[in-house]
């Protein structure tokens, strides 16, 4: 189980883009974390008009390492760490270290 899953809001703590807030749209093997609209770059696109693609230059989201990101807890408005614990039925959920709210319902 990770600790950051697609589709958590998260906080960035580090780098260019720091207290920047986004929406995780991918998370990869070698824990790198792909953000909605965060770490912005610009791409030089060769045109290839025999697969449709316009040149020029584009803007595209670039990966960023996990450990300069923290999920987002929503009644402190800040970036938490996360814990796991099990619950009585058995399930194994991810809560906020800070005041203990369980993060999956």
């Amino acid at each position: 189980m990770k600790r950051i899953r697609k589709g958590d809001k998260i906080v960035v703590v580090c780098g260019k883009d720091k207290g920047r807030q986004g929406t995780v749209l991918n998370v990869s093997a070698n824990n790198l974390v792909l953000v909605e609209a965060v770490n912005m770059v610009k791409k030089h696109a060769k045109a290839n008009p025999m697969a449709g693609i316009e040149g020029g230059i584009i803007e595209k989201e670039m990966p960023l390492d996990i450990s300069n990101i923290m999920l987002f807890n929503p009644i402190t408005n800040k970036g938490d760490r996360v814990g796991f614990k099990v619950l009585e039925d058995g399930r194994k959920v991810r809560y906020f270290k800070s005041n203990g709210e369980v993060v999956d319902v």
